[in-house]
């Protein structure tokens, strides 16, 4: 028992004791209700202390999630034995990490063996301003056949305002009138919108996240992970979901 549990104890045996004695006396010093009612308080002070020092609940066993592929690009073959869902944001600094410092070895080990499906979808988060109309760039480029090329642009750039995207089109010889149209019109808007409706069935409010299991015919059945792990944790989770 705590020092702070001891000494409640003794002050609820004290009021206890004046409890029990103050109908003894002729003039008590308090009353047998008052000392009660003392008694009552300091009981109650005693159960929240108990609440506060009681050791913390075993986290919960996450819950395997099926999940339907629909929407988003993907690498590697529809009938890989596993499949990766991520949900991204452009503007997050952790995607950023996680494309430039795990992404390239998950695609050269597992994509490109024809192990893993990846799945790229969208959860532009508020606090980001740029974050959809980065995802309507990358959806609008992809328009024209270029979603992993600007995809790869948005998260090397420091600098996602509109013009600027409209620069890097250029650079990807994409039709520049069409590129603009499509981006200043929110021609995937919905579809945006729609990935993160999924993302928040899933309980995900955070980027990036991603969902990693067995292909289904569908889509995926696994877990939710988040954060921009390191490559040997993804790697030890797409192990486990490769096990019978």
């Amino acid at each position: 028992m705590s020092k702070r549990l001891s000494w409640v104890a003794t002050l609820v045996f004290i009021a206890s004791v004046t409890a029990s004695r103050a109908e003894e006396v002729k003039d008590p010093g308090i009353t047998h209700a008052q000392a009660d009612a003392i008694l009552d308080e300091l009981k109650h002070i005693s159960h929240l202390l108990e609440e506060q020092v009681r050791p913390a609940a075993a986290p919960a066993r996450p819950q395997k999630r099926t999940v339907k592929v629909q929407g988003g690009y993907s690498l590697g073959p529809d009938t890989a034995p596993l499949t990766m869902i991520e949900f991204t944001d452009y503007q997050c600094a952790f995607c950023r990490g996680f494309q430039s410092n795990t992404f390239d070895q998950i695609r050269k080990l597992y994509i490109d063996t024809g192990k893993l499906r990846f799945v790229s979808r969208n959860l532009p988060l508020d606090i980001h301003p740029d974050a959809m109309r980065s995802a309507e760039a990358a959806l609008c480029a992809g328009d024209q056949g270029q979603y992993w090329e600007m995809r790869d642009f948005l998260f090397k750039s420091k600098n996602l305002a509109t013009e600027r995207i409209i620069e890097s089109a250029q650079n990807l010889k994409l039709d520049p009138a069409a590129f603009r149209s499509c981006l200043e019109g929110e021609k995937h808007k919905t579809e945006i919108l729609d990935d993160v409706k999924d993302a928040q069935a899933l309980r995900i409010n955070g980027t990036p996240a991603f969902v990693i299991g067995k292909t289904t015919t569908y889509g995926v059945e696994g877990y939710v992970t988040t954060g921009a792990l390191p490559f040997a944790q993804f790697d030890a989770k797409l192990k486990a979901s490769e096990a019978p």
